[in-house]
């Protein structure tokens, strides 16, 4: 992958985690993480794995 390529991969993965975040901020602030568990960690998985997907393609452009 060229610099950026990965730079590009990296700022959507930036907006999947900001989304994400978000998201889980609005589950917590109205319960629905108590309501709704599955989701909620299917939520933390999502941004769980966005991060580290991110952290692999930055190492790769560190790298690269």
């Amino acid at each position: 992958m060229t610099s950026e390529e990965y730079e590009h991969v990296i700022d959507e993965l930036q907006a999947v985690i900001d989304e994400t975040h978000a998201t889980l901020k609005r589950f917590e602030k109205t319960g629905m993480n108590d309501e709704m568990p599955k989701d909620y960690e299917t939520l933390l998985a999502i941004l769980d794995n966005a991060v580290k997907q991110q952290r692999e393609h930055t190492q790769g452009m560190l790298s690269g």
